[in-house]
């Protein structure tokens, strides 16, 4: 669990210490979601710092910029066009796109609307008329279901980790799991061809596992080794060689590692590629209708889920080609 004294020691003001603690207590925050809230701010009142002058020693990193000083009266005095400056600074010094910038968006509105209306700390809100960048509309990047083959094909039967990373693979395929929950998994909620799992907003869903999954599964647990467990470790299924729950960063290092093996581009695809893949093999080859995509996706919004129903090159292809007078 999160707390006040967790915050504190990561050199945050009392008002956004405040704010992340409501948001975990009241407004029931995923962990996620509260330490992205947590270093956007931490990253914005540094810049604050740098922008206004306040920062005296010019060698000092970034990162260690003390910012816990900062008080109320210092946050009353912050305008819209501090925020906007904030927004430019993230894309053109930290070279962040579309999604990241408007996350960072989210949370300056969350945190003005928490000062304004909450904490009665200020009387002004100039996070108001802060607008989002527009976000470009892409088409999801996935691999084929050949490419997702090859990958699976790609890994060393005599490789140690075998049996566990040939499961994350697995389960990111058939299940499209966010990269969080798939590490989260716990063995006793397994039941049956059953996973319930807690995706975004800590809320509950039911993951179906089908035949590939189940299997991977069981071979893996065949082999898995808990003796050097300690604490609950032994409840998480998926183990790193230091016998804890694996974490978010090994994943994505070995997911990287065996799309290079593979032969595609490892800066291309993610763990959130392979669950992009999974969505869309389940639209075009499986007939999944969207409201369902949505419910094995953990959408809130149905229009998250509707990048799925792009159209490929494949079909638009095929499309010319049914035309009648595509044989004069």
């Amino acid at each position: 669990m999160y707390g006040i004294q967790q915050f504190e020691i990561k050199n945050l003001p009392e008002s956004a210490i405040d704010f992340l603690n409501y948001l975990e207590t009241i407004k029931g925050k995923s962990i996620n979601t509260i330490s992205g809230y947590e270093i956007d701010l931490s990253l914005f009142f540094r810049f604050l710092k740098v922008y206004k002058g306040l920062v005296q020693n010019d060698n000092i990193e970034f990162e260690e910029i003390n910012i816990k000083d900062i008080d109320n009266d210092f946050v009353r005095n912050i305008k819209l066009t501090d925020l906007y400056a904030f927004l430019s600074y993230a894309e053109k010094q930290r070279d962040n796109g579309y999604h990241a910038r408007a996350r960072k968006v989210a949370t300056l509105r969350a945190y003005f609307k928490f000062l304004q209306n909450k904490a009665k700390i200020i009387d002004y809100n100039p996070a108001l008329e802060l607008e989002a960048p527009k976000i470009n509309k892409r088409n999801p990047i996935y691999l084929t279901l050949d490419e997702s083959l090859k990958l699976l094909n790609s890994l060393d039967t005599t490789d140690k980790n075998y049996y566990r990373d040939y499961c994350i693979l697995t389960l990111f395929l058939n299940c499209g799991m966010r990269l969080s929950e798939l590490c989260n998994i716990k063995i006793n909620k397994i039941k049956g061809d059953t996973l319930t799992i807690i995706g975004k907003g800590n809320k509950e869903r039911t993951v179906y596992l089908n035949e590939a999954c189940l299997k991977a599964i069981n071979n893996y647990m065949k082999v898995r080794d808990t003796s050097k467990c300690k604490g609950d470790a032994k409840e998480f299924l998926l183990l790193s060689s230091r016998y804890q729950p694996i974490n978010k960063r090994t994943v994505e290092l070995l997911v990287k590692k065996y799309i290079q093996k593979a032969g595609f581009d490892y800066n291309k695809y993610t763990p959130h590629k392979l669950r992009h893949t999974a969505a869309t093999l389940m639209y075009k080859h499986g007939n999944v209708d969207i409201r369902s995509l949505q419910s094995i996706l953990g959408h809130e919004n149905i229009s998250t889920t509707q990048i799925y129903t792009h159209v490929d090159d494949e079909i638009l292809r095929d499309a010319v080609k049914s035309n009648p007078l595509s044989k004069l």
